[in-house]
């Protein structure tokens, strides 16, 4: 298996319903000497093609459509290429489609040249996830898991060969994914994790969105404890 997986954590200070949060994200690059598939780039897309380096950027999945990847996810896809027909596609969940227009178009009504307004409130992903869709890499292969509950185009993604779960912030060690403590639907995200853990080895890893990584047993032990948290949800 030449496939291996590299974590770039950067920092920065993300906006939900007007109130800042500081988030320490992490980024995974998928991939061999030659090429890579980028998991969630954020905040610092300079760290992030520092640590990819000459490699190609195959791919550039995101496991949300939250802000703090949408801010570096058109200069990861660059990768340094001034020619955009040289970008990266970028992968995201169609129900996350309002989440994208939002941003972009906040980032149009900001330009002063109207040709470029227009091209950020055309812009879309290239690719839109689905549940089952799998992308290969280095011989290993993604699989895509629809994890609705933290954003309604919330992913996950296993790759059986690496050992691996990428669950976003749908799941983090301890508890269930989220931005400084707030819950879009904590109920519908903790049905997502129950169904997205029964299946899977107990001793899969578990590499977060945010944070230390984790075991699908670890998390499939505590998940019934997290019912209390959606009675006010």
């Amino acid at each position: 298996m030449d496939a291996r997986i590299e974590q770039v954590v950067t920092s920065g200070t993300l906006t939900l319903d007007d109130t800042e949060h500081d988030v320490e994200a992490n980024t995974y690059i998928v991939g061999d000497d030659d090429e890579v598939i980028v998991i969630d780039p954020a905040f610092d897309a300079e760290a992030i093609l520092k640590e990819v380096g000459d490699r190609e950027v195959m791919a550039v999945l995101l496991t949300d459509g939250n802000e703090h990847h949408l801010e570096v996810v058109l200069e990861v896809a660059a990768a340094g290429e001034d020619d955009e027909e040289n970008w990266a596609p970028i992968a995201l969940h169609r129900a996350d489609r309002l989440l994208w227009r939002d941003y972009f178009g906040r980032l149009a009504k900001e330009e002063d040249d109207e040709d470029d307004a227009k091209a950020l409130r055309a812009l879309e992903p290239d690719i839109w996830l689905e549940d089952g869709g799998i992308f290969e890499i280095g011989e290993a292969q993604l699989e895509i898991v629809h994890t609705p509950g933290h954003t309604p185009g919330s992913v996950s993604v296993i790759s059986e060969q690496l050992g691996v779960l990428f669950a976003g912030d749908t799941l983090h060690r301890g508890r269930p994914g989220s931005i400084g403590g707030v819950y879009e639907d904590m109920r519908k995200q903790l049905n997502s994790i129950g169904a997205l853990l029964t299946p899977l080895p107990k001793d899969l890893r578990v590499l977060p969105g945010q944070g230390e990584e984790t075991t699908v047993g670890e998390e499939d032990a505590r998940w019934e404890t997290w019912g209390s948290l959606a009675q006010d949800d």
